[in-house]
């Protein structure tokens, strides 16, 4: 199901740490950096925080410039992003500033925890039904992939910033669900093991992270990244939808044709290490296809490519004339297990194509995300009529 842009957003000292024991909140950024963070708040639909930050911090969570939330309203936006906090008991204090600042808010939680947090009133009914505090449960425990999915189709998120704490980052992380990790390095040492860290232990996806921007500000150091490691099973992470996303910019390179389909093709190593990428007709050739075009700048004894993901803007093809052999059955015999696809092949050239069929009939897992069928649609319009 679709999800918004998930963006990590914390400070940590240079041993990792997100704060010491003391009363008062450590101040790990400059104030520069506390400048752009309010910028950032500024640009999405939505900021996320965990319970543990609303007892440990008690935040407001605002657009502090008057400039950036004039220029919120000005666009149609509300004057703040929605505020939303998560908490499997629902045992939240009434009187913290998140409930008292601010815009709309919401509380997800879980059967019970909805039960508690009415109980204290963190949310009435009337408040819920003027959309000033919302309580949703999530079922008997907290889901990450319905807590986003209800975001992206109820609420109308597209772009949420999470701002912690350590548990939540871990788990979004070790799920496969944040797009971005937005860091900055402090130039200070906690060294106590009993003060939060930013990531705890857990089943973090394999492979390093593709680095996009370092930048100095005063005297500390923004590095932002995105995942690269493809996903291993039928659930979708967010480095799916990154490649995909590439696919369908390839699709747009393509020479266009009035007698064929223009794909864009990326093969990706279980450790996020781009192994080839293809387009339709690519070189010249007038009958090439993506998969074709990318899998060939692959080594055949490549052992990579038995934990490759392929990426393919349309579905591969199961039957064509101009070759031997369709691009599904090059990606079984390449020993690719796993193909992520944003269209399934109209009958505009092949009646009742089934590529996915056929790959699915040979052991490959194929995932579809009909998010970016448009994207993959918009080279090919003048064939769909």
């Amino acid at each position: 199901m679709p999800h918004p842009y998930v963006l990590l957003s914390a400070a940590v000292s240079l041993d990792g740490y997100l704060d010491d024991t003391g009363p008062e909140r450590l101040l790990l950024s400059s104030p520069a950096d506390f400048d752009r963070v309010d910028e950032v708040r500024a640009s999405v639909d939505a900021i996320l925080i965990g319970a543990g930050t609303v007892r440990a911090d008690n935040p407001r969570l605002l657009v502090n410039s008057p400039g950036r939330r004039a220029a919120r309203t000005a666009a149609g936006l509300p004057e703040y992003p929605l505020k939303v906090t998560v908490s499997g008991s629902g045992d939240l204090d009434p009187a913290a500033q998140f409930w008292h600042t601010g815009g709309e808010k919401v509380l997800y939680t879980t059967g019970k925890g909805a039960e508690r947090a009415r109980a204290l009133g963190l949310a009435t009914e009337a408040a819920e039904a003027t959309g000033a505090t919302e309580v949703v449960p999530l079922g008997a425990d907290l889901d990450w992939r319905r807590l986003l999915t209800h975001l992206h189709d109820v609420r109308g998120v597209r772009r949420l910033m999470v701002e912690g704490g350590g548990l939540i980052h871990t788990q979004l992380l070790t799920q496969g669900l944040a797009d971005e990790l937005q860091l900055v390095l402090a130039p200070l040492f906690v060294g106590d093991p009993e003060a939060p860290r930013l990531f705890g232990p857990g089943g973090y996806q394999s492979g390093r992270l593709r680095l996009l921007e370092t930048r100095r500000i005063e005297d500390v150091v923004l590095m932002r990244y995105e995942p690269t490691a493809p996903g291993t099973g039928p659930l979708p992470v967010a480095a799916d939808h990154h490649w995909l996303a590439l696919a369908c910019q390839l699709a747009a390179q393509c020479p266009p044709s009035d007698t064929a389909f223009s794909v864009g093709a990326v093969v990706v190593a279980a450790d996020g290490t781009e192994l080839a990428r293809g387009h339709s007709r690519e070189g010249g050739d007038p009958v090439v296809h993506a998969e074709e075009a990318a899998l060939a700048k692959t080594g055949p004894d490549d052992p990579r490519l038995a934990g490759a993901t392929v990426y393919s803007s349309l579905e591969p093809c199961a039957r064509r004339a101009s070759r031997p052999a369709p691009c599904a059955r090059l990606i079984l015999d390449a020993g690719v297990r796993r193909v992520v696809t944003a269209w399934r092949e109209p009958d505009t050239f092949v009646a009742a194509a089934d590529g996915s069929g056929v790959l699915a009939a040979g052991g490959v897992e194929v995932v579809v995300l009909p998010e970016h069928e448009e994207r993959a649609k918009t080279p090919n319009r003048h064939l769909l009529g």
